[in-house]
């Protein structure tokens, strides 16, 4: 079937009589006021791509609130030409809560203003009340207060320093957030309010020789430009600055769309009202402008409006003389996912003369319905349509059906918004690797010591750069930068101390010895249990059925990528003959339970019994919940189990379980009891498995051995054990969130009783209901008592482990049906509880908790595509440990989900390890640090796979190139680092020596090398000499050397020290045999007597006339080439 583009479908207007009409008004009457009764939809998009064409006018939309105003924004972007569409937000949340507000909606809104005063051609702007209520400063105060930057300009930094500090930027290492500037040399980076990426410009001299834009996050350069303006903050609220309307800013000759401007008018006076008592509450200690300098009351509203060219949109206009015409749209039918009306209405409209228009939001929606009306088996015309729309609508005027297809399945349709930028987010996991004097760390020779610093040394004369560790009894260990790869930060579980190590002693080694031993059982075992169902047949399950397609394309989301992919691999293992066992990881709220129903699903299909296994009673009811609603219109019977089902309820469950009129179970342990019988038991999903006891665990590995198994969990397993896992069980990691899934705003405060009404009465007055977690349950009475009388209209409830197990399952259920506005518990809402309209929490006494608790239970609200909250109330920071304020503000710094899986939750990853290793291995990786522990299991896994495993790896070796040699030692008395004249901040030096030493390709050194120049200009001959060194090591180690030695003009090149190596035997050693003997003038071997503690004489090889590394590099290539 042809497929046709959105513009293809919508070129039809070109010939509407209704669109033709509107056209001709405005071009006649620029002043024109019309009123368009009766639905509209995503015609509202069209109408105004096709005036705004056709009237050449700057046209400004309307709206009510922020989510329609984004759905019609998405509409036009996705319609006509995005560069001319713009989006004008409003920039905090709260009238003059300074702290509130919203620096990324800063930038968008000055990007507007400044746009809209220089373009050339007219533009589309989108907006709604709450953002209309704000004033804005005049042109001129923009003119005035813009700074023009032009390739080829005479700026000098001086110039450039003075101004940006008038405009109050602030001066910093490397920029990250609006109003910051930095300088390294003849580079200055400065991040404007007027646009969403900072800029970096390059001068020579004091002439302007690049601009770039780049990016927070890497700090890399993203595009070239050839003039930029610098605009401050001109949403800060000082006083003498005159401000006027948005609507007096635009031009005269706009064109105002609007849904109901008598709507719009109450909004603006609502929004005015609250500006006034939150002036009126302020304290005194920031003098701020007053409510009518700062906002826009009803009546100027509707004077300004008034003065404008109109289309309302509302079944009775507020203009008196307005020319009032019916809309021709009619809205998408619901079809309630039945395939077999939509066929038939799309065959009526067919036979009426309409063009039937499915629009699909991505190619497997439109094999999806292709599927699905081959199964039905009836013939049906329509064009499928690759692009998305807000709402369907039939069009009786030019005869077009347009249906979208997330209204035909019940889909959830998410708007889009640019996201400016990210505050600080970029810093995330470097701040959390980087190396802060007085951390421990782990040397993987030497043990535990804490850093001291990168210190500069003094080798014959030459200045070289070391990183300093200090022992037991102040010992010092300086550490070559060519070794940095050896040390880790040390991370202990929860931030404990570890005990530091003695340099000479023993205790280190044994300690690591024992540690290997140990980790080397558990991965024994782990591949052991994997090679065993490996070599077991399983049952295949059939390939998808149109049952499998029809959940599918139900889901009310769209799949991410990865939830996409864990699908996929769930169903290839499905569909082998070997027993799965795959697990399954992603954050809270990332769609794990949807790949559960999927697969569940699948095997019911093919009459396959399933079992869902979670360690609560409230998680067994919330996916009972969940399955029973996914699977409501399918032939499946889903039922579950746990201590509060009894007497002739369980027994139906266990009658229904033996006879297999039940499909699908989902219960808490009791699935695992030897007594209950399945009568075809052919897939267990196992929820959060750490968290069952010993007992449990046990049953489930006797079970696991035969059937399918799939596990989730929302622990987050660091990479380096996602690859050594890989040899033990299959992995899927989800780590993308929902697309606009917005972050949660997260705020630490103080207990303040006013917090907790405000936070409350906000969000029941936009219909949400609000969590308090308070973690004793003597004093939860209390809590509620204190909310009923802050907010008598508010219905609490209280729930907590110890209550009854029917009463808290009655008192979640009509929570989560919304018949409790505030609900107050204790941590039982941690894991699984899942109420989209729940979107405030606050978390009293938040300093108890751990990184991993706060985020899983932050993780309960924004559940769906409103603005949550999440206050972390906790005594001031100066009284909490340091551990406890660290973990406050880290939870609060950062609020994006998924940045739980990149703070990543830390200490969640020790956690995840231990859960997936055994209590035992905590103890370890506590002893020796995580990422030690790390080295050593993949140490021991890469051992078992070359000996005990070899066969069942055997594929797996053959592809791997064969190295020699794990580590090269390099000493040198030439200058090989970053210089403090080229990268000043030492922090930012060893954060860049330690991403060098993770680099591994010729690719990857040349973008680190460009990354530089991007970032501090040309590289110095010192930065040119380390980035060689790199690949000195790599091709050492191809050449069997474990040590390079290159002093007074001199390469010394030792070979591995083992005579029984491999090596001796290989291509590579009779190269270099071959190519010394047949350049005996600058290259000879010679033999070093053991050292103490070796067991024999080394083999090196001596090359004269070395006095760089480039030389010592080409000397090195040559023996490979030869």
């Amino acid at each position: 079937m042809e497929q046709k583009t959105i513009h293809n479908v919508f070129s039809l207007y070109d010939s509407s009589d209704f669109v033709q009409k509107l056209i001709v008004n405005f071009k006649n009457n620029p002043q024109h006021k019309v009123n368009i009764k009766g639905f509209l939809g995503s015609g509202l998009s069209i109408i105004t791509g096709h005036l705004y064409d056709r009237v050449a006018r700057p046209t400004i939309l309307i709206f009510d609130d922020k989510e329609e105003a984004a759905y019609v924004l998405n509409d036009l972007e996705t319609l006509f030409d995005k560069e001319q569409i713009l989006f004008f937000p409003s920039s905090y949340k709260r009238p003059y809560e300074i702290e509130e507000v919203n620096n990324a909606n800063v930038v968008i809104r000055t990007e507007v203003l400044n746009v809209l005063s220089h373009s050339k051609r007219p533009k589309i702007v989108v907006t709604y009340a709450e953002a209309l209520s704000e004033k804005v400063v005049t042109k001129k105060a923009l003119s005035t207060n813009t700074l023009k930057v032009k390739v080829g300009n005479d700026l000098g930094i001086d110039f450039l320093t003075e101004v940006l500090s008038s405009y109050n930027f602030h001066r910093v290492d490397f920029v990250s957030e609006p109003g910051e500037f930095s300088i390294r040399g003849g580079i200055i980076d400065v991040f404007s309010f007027s646009n969403e990426h900072p800029y970096r410009i390059s001068l020579f001299g004091d002439e302007v020789e690049t601009i770039r834009t780049f990016d927070i996050e890497n700090q890399l350069s993203i595009a070239t430009t050839k003039e930029i303006t610098i605009i401050p903050n001109l949403e800060s609220k000082s006083i003498n600055e005159k401000r006027e309307s948005f609507l007096e800013y635009i031009s005269k000759d706009s064109l105002v769309i609007a849904k109901n401007i008598s709507v719009l008018a109450k909004q603006i006076t609502k929004n005015f009202e609250q500006a006034e008592v939150a002036f009126s509450e302020l304290k005194g200690e920031i003098k701020q402008a007053e409510p009518n300098h700062l906002f826009l009351n009803e009546n100027a509203f509707l004077q300004q409006i008034s003065s404008y060219g109109v289309i309302e949109c509302s079944m009775k206009s507020y203009f008196e003389t307005v020319e009032e015409i019916e809309s021709p749209f009619k809205p998408q039918p619901s079809f309630n996912k039945q395939f077999e009306l939509l066929i038939d209405d799309l065959n009526e409209h067919k036979a009426e003369g309409f063009k039937n228009a499915l629009i699909c939001s991505n190619e497997n929606q439109i094999k999806r319905f292709e599927e699905i009306f081959d199964d039905i088996g009836k013939e049906v015309s329509y064009i499928p349509v690759l692009g998305s729309i807000y709402q369907g609508f039939i069009d009786e005027e030019i005869k077009l059906t347009c249906y979208t297809d997330h209204q035909i399945f019940g889909r959830y349709h998410k708007f889009n918004l640019r996201n400016s930028f990210s505050k600080k987010e970029a810093i995330t996991l470097k701040e959390i690797n980087s190396l802060q004097v007085g951390d421990f760390v782990t040397h993987i020779d030497y043990g535990i010591g804490k850093f001291a610093g990168l210190v500069r040394l003094n080798n014959n004369g030459v200045t070289q750069e070391s990183i300093k560790l200090i022992y037991q009894n102040n010992d010092i260990l300086y550490v070559n930068i060519h070794s940095l790869h050896k040390i880790a930060k040390f991370r202990g579980k929860d931030g404990a101390e570890p005990k530091i190590s003695k340099l000479g002693s023993p205790a280190w080694k044994n300690l690591k010895n024992k540690t290997k031993a140990k980790v080397k059982e558990i991965a024994f075992d782990l591949i052991k249990l994997y090679a065993k169902r490996r070599a077991r047949k399983g049952f295949a399950y059939s390939p998808d059925t149109y049952l499998q397609n029809e959940l599918e394309a139900s889901f009310i989301y769209e799949d991410t990528p990865d939830q996409y992919k864990a699908t996929q691999d769930v169903k290839t293992d499905m569909e082998s003959e070997r027993p799965m066992d795959r697990l399954v990881c992603g954050d809270v709220g990332f769609g794990k339970t949807e790949v559960a129903i999927r697969a569940a699903m699948k095997a019911a299909v093919d009459g396959k019994q399933v079992a869902v296994l979670v360690p609560t009673t409230i998680l067994a009811f919330q996916h009972f919940k969940t399955f029973s609603e996914r699977l409501r219109d399918l032939p499946v019977k889903v039922a579950y189990l746990n201590r509060f089902v009894t007497g002739a309820k369980k027994k139906a469950v266990l009658d229904g379980l033996k006879s297999g009129q039940v499909d699908i179970v989902i219960g808490t342990h009791q699935l695992v009891n030897p007594k209950i019988e399945y009568k075809d038991l052919g897939l267990l999903i196992v929820d959060e498995e750490h968290k069952f006891g010993v007992g449990v665990k046990d049953k489930l590995k006797t079970l696991r051995e035969n059937i399918d198994t799939l596990t989730l969990t929302a622990t987050p397993i660091p990479r380096t054990l996602q690859f050594s896992l890989m040899a033990a069980r299959d992995l899927s990691v989800i780590k993308t969130p929902p697309p606009n899934r917005q972050p949660v705003d997260t705020q630490l405060v103080g207990f303040n009783e006013e917090i907790f009404r405000d936070a409350i009465m906000y969000e029941m007055q936009r219909g949400g209901q609000v969590y308090i977690i308070h973690n004793r349950v003597q004093s939860l009475k209390d809590i509620a008592g204190m909310v009923q009388r802050l907010v008598p209209d508010a219905s609490v409830a209280i729930g907590h482990g110890q209550m009854d197990g029917k009463e808290l399952e009655a008192v979640l259920l009509d929570f989560i049906d919304g018949r409790y506005d505030v609900f107050v518990s204790t941590t039982i809402i941690e894991s699984g509880l899942d109420v989209p309209n729940a979107n405030t929490i606050l978390i009293n006494d938040a300093q108890n908790f751990g990184l991993a608790d706060l985020h899983q239970m932050r993780g309960r609200v924004g559940r769906s595509n409103r603005k949550a909250f999440c206050y972390l109330v906790a005594p001031p920071l100066s009284v909490l440990t340091d551990e406890a304020r660290k973990r406050l503000q880290a939870i609060e710094q950062f609020s994006d989900l998924g940045s739980g899986f990149n703070i990543a939750m830390k200490d969640l990853e020790i956690r995840g390890a231990g859960n997936l290793l055994g209590a035992e291995q905590t103890g370890f990786m506590m002893d020796i640090g995580f990422e030690t522990y790390q080295k050593i299991l993949n140490e021991a896994i890469e051992e078992l796979k070359e000996t005990d495993f070899k066969d069942l790896f055997e594929d797996q070796k053959s592809e791997e190139v064969k190295s020699y040699v794990s580590d090269v030692q390099i000493d040198s008395d030439l200058q090989i680092m970053f210089p403090d004249e080229y990268i000043e901040s030492s922090e930012e030096r060893l954060l860049l020596y330690k991403e060098l030493a993770d680099v591994e390709t010729e690719t990857d050194l040349q973008t680190f090398k460009n990354n530089l120049i991007d970032r501090f200009g040309k590289l110095p001959i010192e930065a040119e000499n380390l980035l060689e060194s790199i690949q000195l090591k790599w091709i050492s180690k191809k050449l069997g050397f474990e040590r390079l030695v290159m002093k007074n003009g001199v390469l010394l090149a030792y070979f591995i020290n083992k005579p029984q190596s491999e090596f001796y035997q290989s291509d590579e050693f009779r190269l270099i045999l071959n190519y010394v003997q047949n350049n005996p003038k600058n290259i000879n071997f010679k033999e070093k007597s053991p050292k103490k503690g070796e067991e024999y004489p080394t083999l090196l090889v001596r090359f004269e006339h070395i006095k760089t590394v480039h030389e010592a590099l080409q000397n090195l290539q040559n023996l490979l080439i030869h």
